[in-house]
């Protein structure tokens, strides 16, 4: 709960009556937190028990952070996040040990001093708003009755003035109590920050992941589809063609350009299905795609492919894409003669190192297809490094995660 948020929940709850449920949530939530407060105060009062109830302190500190952080789930909704379980010297070096220390040994304790005074005002308001009408059930010549008299009046004001402020001061602690918890219980910013990151990170990746299985099953579906569709219509037009012999030329022209444009639709469908997700990458693996991808480019491609640890399907994906999108690439503007692809795992990543004997001058910041490559890899937690001089040769490194 940031400052602000804090200030705002303030201000309502001081606009609330005193008899509203919430004020009685506060109260309550301040009141249950007065028994853990007990051996605190009982050790100010003496100090020889002040170092051994600390020892104590430090050997129980996490089942009494446990016990405020059910205190506050339980009576006042809130969830304070239960820091990383780290062991006990990284604890107290990390300072996550000492930040509940100090909530548990002053804060709670300083809280719920407060909170016995609101307890005591929240009495002292019921007693003296219902003086009027009990002093007078007392029997006459009664001394308080007639020590009050000419009191009993103001006295009662004075009760009721406290019933209509005395939730001001409740409403105050609960929300110190929730910020203290907040800040000395829970993890601290960094490792909030940490968490986050992590969070973000496995959003991310299973994003990549469902887009991958989209694009997989937008390739079966085409594939099973309308390819078999257009291949079925070419076959027929094809026979037509062959057997059809006694119809006029016009005719014969039209099922001719119809057979040719059938073929040329599966062509493109077919590359479309390659450029979603390779079938041969799923059914055959990386090494194989890779081949077939090396066996189709315009110029000659010397492929080694060394792959000793198993790879994630979607960062097979992201490798055949780079290195496919690459060697167009190259195929296009670094007038090269031979291309080297080097493919290698180790230690958990996936290296590609592809190699050309071109003019080079290549250059990534130049919005050219480089960046495309460099977002395809940064898409898994990959990176991708560009060498490449003028004159050439030009060398781009992708390092990738075996798994996501």
């Amino acid at each position: 709960m940031s400052s602000t948020t804090l200030r705002r929940a303030l201000v309502r709850s001081l606009r609330r009556a005193p008899w509203s449920p919430e004020v009685w949530r506060d109260t309550r939530l301040i009141s249950a937190g007065i028994p853990q407060a007990l051996p605190i105060w009982l050790a100010v009062t003496d100090s020889k028990l002040l170092f051994p109830l600390l020892a104590v302190l430090l050997v129980l500190t996490r089942p009494l952070t446990a016990l405020q952080r059910g205190r506050l789930r339980t009576l006042y909704g809130v969830e304070i996040p239960r820091p990383r379980p780290l062991s006990g010297r990284r604890m107290l070096l990390l300072g996550l040990t000492w930040r509940q220390v100090l909530h548990h040994l002053v804060v709670g304790p300083l809280l719920a001093a407060g909170a016995l005074v609101v307890l005591y005002a929240w009495g002292a308001a019921l007693v003296l708003a219902t003086l009027y009408g009990w002093i007078w059930l007392m029997p006459p010549g009664t001394g308080l009755r007639s020590d009050l008299a000419g009191l009993d009046v103001w006295l009662t004001l004075l009760g009721v003035v406290l019933l209509l402020v005395a939730h001001r001061p409740a409403a105050l602690i609960a929300r110190l109590e929730v910020w203290a918890a907040q800040r000395l219980l829970g993890p601290d910013r960094a490792e909030a920050l940490e968490r986050r990151v992590e969070e973000i990170a496995e959003s991310r990746a299973g994003l990549v992941d469902a887009v991958d299985a989209e694009r997989r099953r937008i390739e079966r579906d085409l594939h099973d589809g309308a390819q078999q569709r257009l291949t079925s219509l070419a076959m027929n037009l094809g026979l037509a063609r062959r057997t059809l012999k006694d119809v006029p030329p016009e005719v014969m022209q039209v099922i001719v350009d119809a057979h040719e444009e059938a073929q040329a639709a599966i062509d493109e469908l077919r590359d479309l299905v390659r450029g979603l997700h390779p079938a041969v990458l799923e059914d055959r693996g990386l090494d194989a795609a890779l081949s077939g991808i090396a066996a189709r480019a315009p110029l000659p491609v010397r492929l080694d492919v060394d792959l000793s640890e198993p790879v994630a399907p979607t960062v097979e994906a992201v490798a055949y894409f780079t290195v496919s999108e690459a060697l167009t690439n190259v195929a296009k503007h670094a007038r090269a003669g031979r291309v080297d692809l080097s493919v290698r795992t180790a230690a958990g990543r996936l290296r590609l190192v592809i190699s050309d004997d071109g003019v080079g001058g290549a250059d990534a910041s130049r919005g050219t297809g480089l960046t495309g490559l460099r977002k395809r890899a940064a898409s898994v937690d990959g990176t991708l490094s560009v060498l490449s001089p003028l004159g050439g040769p030009t060398t781009i490194t992708v390092e990738l995660p075996c798994a996501l």
